[in-house]
């Protein structure tokens, strides 16, 4: 096995051939520069060699190019001329191949349905995703812990908006346990939520969730499997977007176990669009992420930044990156000479050139990269012709990707929502009983009420003394179970008829 990755170099210009060391591949990288300066061809080269060494590896796909990993290159293809003479300038053997991959889509369009419960997501996430405030994030963890507590699913939205209308109902016996649960503070949340639902996230609540170890699939052939979201509509949605990379990040963190110094990465994360990831996030949830990037490397786990300009990645996470491949950044404007200084301050200097003046004059195609070493100290500074790519530049036709996600594994396990027995079909038959309760006991009621108006009015008098007994006179269970049931009787007994109800309690985490 190699011990590294060949990712460029060649040339008298160019320093000598520069490799991705796979011993310090889990150190996490950054892939930077500005649009059109080559970062997504890069990411296509090292997702496709990581897979080649057996590495699998996920990344998002914002534009659709990368679907291109599916189909190997040709030689019709207009690029294969230069390509091919690039290669010969840095000494590589070029053959045009495919990658293993696997396409995923949150809304299951372009690719296997992505989902996740909302117990799994957890209340820090969710409440970024749902941009609550400091006091409608505790109603949720209030949500969230009632629901732990009296062990049923918290699986999708329905589940959580009815939890938040059955806390509001019950707020002033809730309130005196956990805290004060005010009624705009619940509306302000499900207000949140039917937001959420119209950028169409309900799909991706829900089960079969997606389990990790399908992401970490090596083939028959010693191949990792290369896992391609498609994000060109989840960027459009950028919370819902940042909170699932997030949520994933810390799936793996808290189930992988952990790996020391591997020989080379159990998974590689290429995160695109990466200043989507922290913008307007708060200052608690990014120093979560800084701490997942920290420790997450020694469960094997290395993670890539792409973006424009490294200041768009918080300090302390940015000197987490080891391994770094600059593009281009043009300097128009003084913002723009500022970002550039910066950019190159990050780099370890070479004497034989300026950094600064290098990530300003690379062509397309073209980097300074800077690797690990040996110890892991940084490598010095180089100008490196990046290799040309193995697979197709351009995305997948529509009847390609078809054909590669029918053919898939994941098809059978993921493609057809499950809906097992969980909150609604537990409190649907509760709510049954309740109903059948509540219709017997208004009719028994109206009967004594029929007996006493009779009795006053003389209509019929037997000498007996009527007993009435309503149900205002039956003592009242005020448990949490005794509440639900009054709320399930209520809401049976009013205007809408017998509409049930799903999801009064939650929290049934998956089952590992």
């Amino acid at each position: 096995m190699t011990d590294g990755i060949f990712v460029g170099g060649g040339g008298l210009e160019y320093g000598d051939a520069q490799q991705l060391i796979l011993k310090y591949a889990n150190r996490h990288g950054l892939i930077a520069g500005a649009t059109g300066t080559g970062k997504t061809v890069t990411v296509q080269i090292l997702a496709q060699a990581f897979s080649d060494v057996g590495v699998p590896v996920f990344v998002s796909d914002v534009k659709g190019d990368l679907s291109g990993l599916g189909a190997a290159g040709a030689e019709t293809h207009k690029l294969h001329a230069p390509f091919m003479e690039r290669a010969v300038k840095i000494g590589l053997d070029l053959t045009y191949s495919a990658a293993p991959v696997t396409f995923w889509d949150l809304w299951g369009q372009q690719g296997h349905p992505v989902r996740a419960t909302v117990a799994e997501m957890g209340p820090l996430l969710l409440s970024r995703m749902l941009d609550l405030t400091e006091v409608q994030e505790g109603v949720l963890n209030i949500a969230f812990r009632i629901a732990d507590e009296q062990g049923l699913p918290l699986l999708d939205l329905a589940d959580l908006r009815t939890m938040l209308v059955w806390l509001g109902d019950n707020r002033s016996e809730i309130s005196l346990r956990y805290g004060n649960i005010s009624p705009a503070s619940v509306g302000a949340i499900q207000r949140s939520i039917l937001m959420l639902e119209n950028e169409g996230a309900s799909g991706f609540f829900g089960e079969p969730a997606l389990e990790l170890a399908d992401l970490m699939r090596v083939e028959p052939d010693g191949r990792g499997a290369v896992n391609i979201l498609a994000s060109d509509r989840l960027m459009q949605a950028p919370k819902l977007y940042a909170t699932f990379l997030f949520w994933l990040l810390s799936e793996l963190f808290e189930e992988l176990p952990e790996v020391g110094d591997p020989d080379k990465p159990k998974l590689v994360f290429f995160f695109d669009e990466a200043h989507l990831l922290f913008d307007g996030t708060p200052k608690a949830l990014v120093d979560k992420v800084e701490q997942v990037a920290r420790l997450i490397r020694s469960k094997g786990v290395g993670v890539y930044f792409i973006t424009q300009h490294p200041a768009d990645i918080p300090e302390d996470i940015l000197g987490q990156l080891g391994n770094r491949i600059q593009h281009a950044l043009r300097a128009f404007t003084a913002r723009d000479k500022k970002n550039l200084k910066l950019a190159a301050e990050t780099y370890r200097e070479n004497p034989a050139f300026s950094v600064e003046e290098a990530i300003r004059e690379v062509g397309v195609g073209e980097a300074v990269t800077s690797f690990l070493e040996k110890k892991g100290v940084p490598g010095m500074s180089e100008r490196t012709l990046i290799r040309p790519p193995s697979s197709r530049i351009g995305p997948l036709t529509v009847a390609e990707r078809a054909a590669l996600i029918a053919s898939s594994p994941m098809s059978a396990k993921y493609d057809q929502a499950v809906d097992r027995e969980s909150a609604h079909e537990i409190l649907t038959k509760r709510a049954e009983t309740a109903a059948v309760a509540a219709e017997k006991a208004e009719a028994e009621e109206e009967m004594v009420a029929a007996q006493e108006r009779e009795y006053r009015t003389a209509r019929r008098y037997t000498g007996a003394r009527v007993s009435r007994s309503t149900s205002k006179r039956v003592s009242r269970d005020y448990t949490f179970s005794g509440a639900l049931t009054e709320a399930l009787v209520k809401e049976l007994k009013g205007t809408t008829g017998r509409r049930i109800v799903r999801g009064i309690l939650g929290g049934l985490f998956k089952a590992r």
